[in-house]
């Protein structure tokens, strides 16, 4: 009974402790789409997440971004790249803080069509 009790509270902590981290809820461009164009690259959370670094990457080269959303924890990070995409494939990676005070990071990868 004991050894029953201490598993189930084991995991029922264990259970919350993971679950106490943000997460990416969703990206605009979705992760592997293909778009025409891309006017805002967008993040979405289900807790507040403070993001410390973002690059957006093509064939290796760094492209130019504007942050849209500043430095305060959020559940939305928007960027914008400072000029047209060009055609081609293209990631996005991403580090942050989450409320809980743990780092994070992600990325996501889309196509911009000819």
């Amino acid at each position: 009974m004991t050894r029953t009790t201490t598993l189930a509270l084991l995991l029922a902590v264990l259970g919350t402790a993971a679950s106490a981290h943000s997460k990416s809820e969703a990206t605009i461009p979705a992760d592997g789409a293909t778009v025409a164009e891309v006017a805002e690259l967008t993040l979405r959370f289900d807790d507040p997440m403070r993001i410390v670094s973002v690059a957006l990457t093509s064939d290796g080269d760094e492209v130019r971004l504007e942050r849209e959303t500043g430095m305060e924890p959020a559940t939305e990070f928007r960027a914008a790249p400072v000029e047209p995409l060009a055609p081609g494939s293209y990631r996005l990676d991403w580090r942050g803080m989450a409320a809980d005070g743990h780092p994070m990071q992600g990325g996501f990868e889309f196509t911009v069509s000819e």
